[in-house]
C-alpha cells in the first residue's frame, strides 16, 4: 500500500515536532515536507505534491483559510485537514467553504488525528465531536428563528436513513453507528450516500444543518 504523503503547515516549530512525533510510528504515513507559511507551502508544491496537507489557520501574512482557497482552486487533488486552536463557528464554516475536508482542534488525540487523516485520504470528511457540537449549536439557534423545513425531502427517507441521519448529525462515526445498528460499515456508508442524494446535500455540514432544521436531532 502506498504511504499517505503529508505536508505540515504551521508557523510553530514545536507544534510541527509534536505532530511528527504523533505520526512517526505509523508506517502508512510519510511527512514529505514542512512549511511555516502559505508562501513556503507553495514553494514546496513546485517540487512535490502531497496527498494531504495538515493546515493551521493562524499563519503569517496569509491565513490558513486563504491558503485553503488557493489550494482548492489550483490543487484540487490535494486534500486539506485543518488543525487549529480556533473552534468558533466563523472559523469552522469559513474553512469548510474554503474547501477543507476535515477540521480538528489542536488538543485532539493521536487516534483521532490518525482516523481523520485516513478517512480524508479515502475521500471522506472528518469533523471531531467538539467541532460537530459547534455546528449543531449554531444551527439550533438558526432553526429556532424559523428556517424553512424541507418536509418533502425528509419524507423520502426510510426510517433507517432517518436513524442514521440523526446519528451522523450527533457526531457519531461510521464504525460506532454500524455497531449500534448491527450492520456493516459499508452499509452505513451506502445509507449516507443515499441520504445525501435524496436530500440534495453536498457534505456533512449540510447534513447537520438539515437535521437541526427538521428537528431530527437535539443537543
Amino acid at each position: 500500500m502506498n504511504k499517505i504523503k503529508i505536508i505540515l503547515v504551521d508557523d510553530h516549530h514545536i507544534v510541527r515536532d509534536g505532530i511528527k512525533s504523533l505520526l512517526s510510528e505509523n508506517e502508512k504515513i510519510e511527512i514529505i515536507g514542512e512549511a511555516t507559511s502559505g508562501y513556503e507551502l507553495f514553494q514546496l508544491l513546485n517540487k512535490q505534491i502531497p496527498d494531504l496537507i495538515l493546515l493551521d489557520i493562524s499563519l503569517p501574512k496569509m491565513s490558513g483559510i486563504e491558503v485553503a482557497k488557493v489550494l482548492s482552486s489550483n490543487f484540487k487533488q490535494i486534500k486539506i485537514l485543518m488543525l487549529s486552536m480556533h473552534i468558533s463557528e466563523d472559523f469552522i464554516f469559513n474553512a469548510v467553504k474554503a474547501g477543507v475536508k476535515g477540521y480538528l482542534p489542536k488538543n485532539t488525540t493521536r487516534d483521532e488525528l490518525l482516523s481523520a487523516i485516513t478517512e480524508i485520504y479515502e475521500g471522506k470528511e472528518f469533523f471531531s465531536k467538539s467541532i460537530s457540537d459547534v455546528i449543531l449549536k449554531s444551527y439550533v439557534s438558526k432553526a429556532r428563528l424559523g428556517l424553512d423545513i424541507s418536509k418533502n425531502k425528509l419524507n423520502n427517507l426510510t426510517n433507517r436513513e432517518r436513524e442514521i441521519l440523526q446519528y451522523v448529525a450527533e457526531g457519531i462515526n461510521n464504525p460506532d453507528i454500524a455497531q449500534m445498528l448491527s450492520i456493516s460499515i459499508r452499509t452505513v456508508e451506502t445509507h449516507k450516500t443515499s441520504i445525501m442524494k435524496k436530500l440534495d446535500l453536498k457534505n456533512t455540514v449540510d447534513l447537520v444543518k438539515f437535521a437541526i432544521k427538521n428537528n431530527i436531532t437535539k443537543l
